[in-house]
């Protein structure tokens, strides 16, 4: 992991008047291009020739210049190329899957504090976190104690691929010994799987933005905790497998993440729910020296309207996808200002930081 002093050097030369967003053209790069462009700053993304037309198409989401890669894991090599441009890289859901543990080591500042990165990449870290935040978990079993249907998770930002369910240990060696046949999963996978309890109920993903230079609103750590939004995950083939089982067909379940849909939860349980953000938060100060700008909680609601937190996105999500212009909920918070994306959310954040010379507190 690079020292946060050294980032904080490279920083201390950056031209706050010239700052330019920089992101790996992939999972929620066109709301984070269209939100910078909103804030007036300058955009940069780092893409495989192949992937251009993909922003291209949409002119106004699209970066002010392109920086290409035959890989997103060598987006390493470009770091120091856009640090001296002055540019602040925006980690997502790719740029954890595909950078990997390099992610630590890249000299170019993150928006964020990059240790969380670390701590949502080992799933038994983030168990941790959950832990030490008093969130309720679903039981969590190792191989060779599993007592009840369970789901199995491997490591990295996946979006349920290769996720399965099962309800003995036989099953388990089963399924995985297919996967690692296959080559869709390692040794190492195997061996760092996080196998949880499966739970019934809704699904909900509510988008926190933790801001420190805020203290009106839900007061949290220094500053203000932000809901943004919520969504619920489309997942292939499982939310519809009763339409090939209704015709006779056998079919794998898979949790496949394909799209994401809105959700307007009840209003009552928005105390709970604003809560467990809250102490997310306030944990990662204790823990790794505190968590700034977007994250997701992941989370199950039963009919008794009880709360179960089975992971955290410690970065923006694909869910926010949904909101460019803002949500149902970001409205209550900023207004009629054009919409408060989350992409938006966190230009508008590197802005407020630069004019505070602040810079080097929301940056690692």
């Amino acid at each position: 992991m690079i020292a946060k002093k050294e980032i904080d050097r490279i920083l201390s030369g950056y031209d706050r008047k010239d700052l330019k967003v920089a992101a790996l053209c992939s999972h929620s790069a066109l709301q984070l291009f269209y939100g910078a462009r909103l804030e007036g700053l300058k955009t940069v993304g780092i893409c495989k020739k192949k992937n251009r037309a993909r922003y291209d198409a949409f002119p106004l989401a699209k970066p002010g210049e392109y920086v290409f890669v035959d890989r997103y894991e060598d987006a390493g090599e470009v770091a120091e190329k856009l640090a001296e441009e002055n540019a602040i890289f925006i980690p997502h859901g790719s740029a954890v899957e595909y950078i990997g543990e390099k992610i630590g080591s890249m000299r170019l500042p993150f928006f964020g504090n990059r240790r969380v990165l670390l701590w949502e990449a080992d799933r038994r870290k983030m168990l941790e976190w959950l832990g030490e935040a008093g969130c309720s978990m679903p039981e969590s079993y190792a191989p060779g104690r599993i007592r009840k249907p369970s789901i199995v998770k491997f490591p990295g930002a996946r979006g349920g691929r290769g996720y399965f369910v099962v309800s003995s240990q036989e099953e388990f060696e089963a399924k995985s010994g297919a996967m690692l046949k296959a080559g869709a999963i390692t040794e190492s996978d195997v061996r760092n799987a996080v196998i949880q309890e499966y739970l019934t109920g809704v699904r909900v993903y509510p988008h926190y933005f933790y801001t420190p230079f805020a203290k009106d609103g839900f007061k949290c750590a220094e500053g203000r905790l932000e809901m943004l939004g919520l969504d619920k995950r489309m997942e292939s083939n499982v939310d519809e497998i009763y339409r090939p089982m209704s015709v006779g067909l056998k079919v794998e379940p898979s949790y496949t993440v394909v799209g994401n849909s809105p959700v307007i939860m009840r209003e009552s349980l928005l105390d709970d729910v604003l809560e467990v953000g809250k102490r997310v938060v306030e944990s990662s100060f204790r823990l790794f020296g505190g968590i700034y700008g977007p994250f997701c909680v992941e989370m199950i609601i039963d009919e008794n309207f009880r709360l179960k937190v089975f992971e955290v996105s410690a970065r923006i999500v694909a869910g926010t996808n949904i909101y460019p212009r803002g949500s149902q909920y970001s409205c209550y918070i900023f207004g009629d200002e054009g919409g408060m994306g989350t992409g938006r959310r966190i230009a508008r954040e590197i802005k407020v930081a630069a004019q505070k010379n602040a810079l080097q507190k929301i940056v690692y």
